[in-house]
């Protein structure tokens, strides 16, 4: 069972940034990607963020693109998401992913148990 734990959540004001990181135990070796969810109250979980690891390519959603960015440190099994230009919409619990799967579809296989960041007007 691979172990995800996230840091670096908190209460930040509109327009500031804050920096996510996630770190999982040495048994991240067959994790194909790697990415950041996040939950609104009372909705559902939606994607915020991948990274794939054969090739470092990233994935965003469409309401993240050019204010977000995620990245990754092999050595120390880390990834990070860098959230800039926040708003008070993206005030939720962000949770990291990983999947052994290149492409995975449906649930991913192991979770982290998340992180609150909150965004003020």
């Amino acid at each position: 069972q691979v172990q995800l734990v996230e840091s670096g959540g908190g209460l930040v004001q509109a327009g500031g940034s804050l920096r996510l990181s996630c770190s999982a135990d040495r048994r991240t070796f067959n994790l194909q990607v790697m990415g950041w969810f996040r939950q609104h109250p009372g909705k559902a979980r939606e994607f915020v963020a991948r990274i794939d690891k054969s090739d470092g390519k990233t994935y965003y959603a469409d309401s993240v693109k050019g204010r977000f960015a995620i990245s990754s440190d092999h050595a120390e099994n880390t990834i990070y998401l860098q959230m800039n230009s926040l708003k008070p919409e993206d005030t939720a619990v962000y949770s990291c992913a990983g999947d052994p799967r290149a492409a995975p579809t449906g649930l991913w296989r192991y979770w982290g148990r998340g992180t609150q960041v909150s965004v003020s007007s």
